[in-house]
């Protein structure tokens, strides 16, 4: 079983940048994919990014790609999601989350574990 704690959100302005923590404890977080999803007020969570359990490959959502990154580092047990050039639309509650597969889907159904999220707000 894991367990995952968010940090690192807050207010940015348009254009700003921000980095998200997960932080892991338990069993398997070597062995899991981990992903990053967003739910915007009244909207369904939505898939951002995912690092499959060795890291070699990431994936992202089409709104994001080329200004999130994702990574991870197995031996601290952490992911990271870089934002950078964020828009108003990127905000939202943020989710870590692990998928014991390992192989890192997009849907948020494939996920065992989740973290309680963290807010990120882009506003000038």
């Amino acid at each position: 079983q894991l367990q995952l704690v968010e940090s690192g959100g807050g207010l940015a302005q348009p254009g700003g940048s921000l980095r998200l923590s997960c932080a892991a404890s338990g069993h398997s977080f070597s062995s899991s994919a981990m992903g990053w999803f967003r739910q915007a007020p009244g909207k369904e969570r939505e898939f951002v990014a995912t690092i499959i359990f060795s890291g070699g490959n990431q994936y992202y959502a089409d709104s994001v790609k080329g200004r999130f990154t994702i990574s991870r580092d197995n031996d601290k047990k952490m992911v990271y999601l870089q934002m950078n050039s964020l828009k108003p639309e990127d905000t939202a509650i943020y989710y870590c989350a692990a998928d014991s597969s390992g192989l890192g889907y997009r849907r948020p159904r494939d996920y065992d574990y989740w973290g309680p999220g963290t807010q990120v707000t882009v506003s000038s």
